[in-house]
């Protein structure tokens, strides 16, 4: 029997509550099925389990805060004698910061009454005096999946013992009303300020910057989408996620994280894209693999990620994740953008607005659309000369939208 614990769902996440359990002791999970929903600082985060095991008990309580680390669950099977949030987290995740304190645990279910105090077939029961309740056993298992307290319900029972659909019916009135799957605007923004102030306490940043010509890109992007159904246009940031990632591939020193002071390259260049959430705040879910497959299906893959980083649904692997973060201001305004490194990783990528500028062409002056592309990097990793690099190679790709 092995434990999944809390995992870090990144450097701006202490703490987070279980409010739905989706699995039940004794329920058999492989690696990707989802076991539970978090309610962080990000809003409504759904947890995946990383090995193949059977569920031994829910030790969490339902809406209780605990900490990183702690225990969820108990397993059988999979990695026997071994913790599982760091087997239960992809390689690249943060690791989970250690617990100071053992988390709350509920107390084990009472063992069944023995038969002489058994009135009847399928129900148990026990003394008053010693706390327990009559319950039949499918009762108990539904109440201990579901946290449910048994001596809060009143049971239709013999003798007034809970029922399965005793626990069903008090399951059913807690959830009438579905649990918003947003946030809480101020608790993000402390996070994100945490977060940032560790950044630049313990990263020595560096910033480069460079001016490239979308000229030939987006005369491209026209025509693509001009041949296309509306639904399957794309947006000129489909074409900047796919060139930092083509230069990224090229340039790897950039694409991986900084643990236990040294860099660990990522195997995959898996862009966390900065998402602006609606009141405020933002969240940097990956979008995998992003140097590989077409351009239609990046498009797709970073419509679902804003769709669900907007309106709930997003997997706590997404957060965990990235090797490097994209930021892009679109139509923002903004020139040029400053980022700062999330991390453990190394780098953050961005691109400002999108705008008409005077540019040389020819020898000759010319209205060209320009975007600012920055990069912040951290030089215990590298240092400015293979920035530029990275930048040019950006640019480059830029240059040739038809091989993207």
């Amino acid at each position: 029997m092995h434990e999944f614990r809390l995992p870090s769902l990144g450097a701006d996440m202490e703490s987070a509550r279980v409010v739905e359990w989706l699995v039940a002791p004794g329920d058999t999970v492989k690696a990707g099925d989802l076991v539970a929903v978090l309610e962080t600082d990000k809003g409504a985060i759904d947890i995946e389990i990383f090995e193949d095991a059977v569920i031994e008990a829910l030790v969490a309580p339902l809406d209780v805060e605990l900490p990183v680390g702690a225990v969820l669950a108990t397993l059988r099977g999979g990695d026997d004698g071994a913790a599982a949030t760091p087997s239960a987290m992809p390689p690249s995740a943060t690791p989970a910061a250690p617990v100071a304190a053992a988390a709350p645990t509920p107390a084990a279910p009472p063992p069944q009454a023995p038969p002489a105090l058994v009135p009847r077939a399928g129900t148990t029961t026990a003394p008053g005096a010693d706390g327990f309740v009559r319950a039949s056993p499918l009762a108990r298992k539904q109440a201990a999946a579901r946290a449910v307290d048994l001596a809060t319900l009143a049971g239709s029972g013999p003798g007034g013992a809970v029922l399965a659909a005793d626990v069903d019916g008090a399951r059913a009135a807690a959830t009438a009303t579905p649990r918003p799957r947003g946030f809480d605007a101020a608790s993000m923004r402390r996070a994100i300020g945490a977060a940032m102030s560790r950044s630049k306490r313990e990263i020595p940043h560096y910033y480069l910057s460079q001016a490239v010509d979308l000229g030939l890109a987006l005369t491209w992007l026209a025509e693509y989408n001009a041949s296309v159904d509306v639904a399957k246009r794309l947006l000129p940031a489909v074409l900047l996620a796919r060139a930092a990632a083509r230069a990224l591939a090229a340039h790897p020193a950039f694409n991986g994280h900084y643990v236990d002071e040294a860099f660990v390259p990522a195997a995959e260049i898996n862009l966390g894209w900065a998402i602006a959430l609606r009141g405020g705040g933002l969240i940097a879910p990956a979008l995998r693999r992003a140097d590989q497959g077409s351009l239609d299906e990046l498009m797709a893959a970073l419509r679902d990620l804003v769709k669900r980083a907007r309106g709930g649904g997003l997997r706590g692997s997404e957060l965990t994740a990235a090797s490097v973060t994209v930021t892009s201001l679109g139509d923002r305004g903004a020139d040029l953008v400053w980022p700062v490194i999330h991390p453990p990783q190394v780098a953050m990528i961005g691109f400002g607005g999108i705008a008409t500028r005077p540019w040389v062409v020819d020898e000759g002056i010319a209205a060209r659309p320009v975007v600012n592309v920055s990069l912040a990097a951290d030089h215990r990793v590298s240092d400015g000369h293979a920035g530029s690099l990275l930048l040019e190679a950006i640019a480059a790709a830029l240059a040739a939208p038809r091989d993207l």
